[in-house]
């Protein structure tokens, strides 16, 4: 078998990740992360005026985060639905945000066109990271600054995204999503292309009423389990849903009998050269 025979066939990879993110629907699962783009629109110290883009925006966090700053924001997504979602919201607070479809692998956008470009928990998905983080630095102006919120491997999302590998293996050549959330592959990234690079490690803590509850929600609203559990017969189904509650029961720090599982993920802030 040749190198080329091996390559990831990342038309296919796209495709598939496409069906991932509109399966469910994802504002119920992001909605409540909120707070995540709110610290990190402080962590890059946004000023008003300034022109922002958030790649990945799902369902508008941390873009109308940085419009409650009175910034100029553009908001994208692969999923239409989550940009119609993310425009609604907007028009109910009464910001004007420019939202629109797109693929973070191949931004739409000329060079240097914004200040700050933001991303909570999105371009870490994105199959080929060397070409997304090469998008993030190219619309970014020199001396803008790019900030990321993602979750880390060791955290409970990046162990739980590992869980659901193990029953529906990810496509072969793709590297885990995860590896945003380490100061070192973003540093391979990111490279000479920026002049500075600071890393924090922060929590979220998930708040739900029981393990059950969670592992439904996330079975019917997210997209990686919903497509998961689509993919698995009955027996599997049930396999999954017992690991998954077993991890759940694990990292729950609640005493009772709901779930608040903490959530470890880094917040990034990059200094464009």
């Amino acid at each position: 078998m040749t190198i080329q025979d091996q390559a990831p066939n990342m038309s296919a990879i796209k495709d598939r990740m496409h069906k991932v993110w509109t399966s469910g629907e994802y504002a119920r699962i992001g909605n409540p992360l909120v707070i995540i783009g709110e610290l990190l629109c402080e962590a890059v110290d946004l000023h008003s005026g300034n022109k922002v883009l958030d790649v990945a925006t799902g369902s508008g966090n941390t873009a109308i985060s940085a419009a409650r700053r009175f910034c100029d924001v553009t908001g994208m997504d692969l999923a239409p639905e989550s940009i119609e979602h993310a425009r609604r919201r907007a028009e109910a607070e009464g910001m004007d945000i420019t939202f629109e479809v797109g693929d973070a692998e191949d931004l739409s956008y000329p060079d240097a066109s914004f200040d700050v470009v933001l991303s909570t928990i999105g371009v870490m998905f994105c199959p080929n990271q060397e070409k997304a983080a090469g998008e993030l630095l190219r619309v970014c102006r020199p001396g803008g600054k790019i900030g990321l919120a993602s979750w880390t491997p060791d955290g409970f999302t990046g162990t739980m995204l590992k869980t659901v590998g193990k029953h529906v293996p990810p496509p072969a050549g793709v590297k885990p999503p995860s590896l945003w959330g380490t100061e070192e592959r973003l540093r391979e990234l990111f490279g000479e292309e920026v002049s500075s690079l600071e890393a924090k490690r922060r929590t979220y803590n998930f708040r739900y009423p029981s393990a059950g509850h969670f592992v439904g929600w996330f079975r019917d609203y997210y997209g990686p389990t919903v497509r998961a559990f689509a993919a698995l017969d009955p027996e599997g189904k049930d396999a999954l849903a017992g690991d998954l509650k077993e991890l759940l029961d694990s990292r729950n720090t609640s005493g009772d009998e709901t779930v608040v599982v903490p959530s470890d993920y880094l917040e990034v802030v990059a200094v464009k050269r």
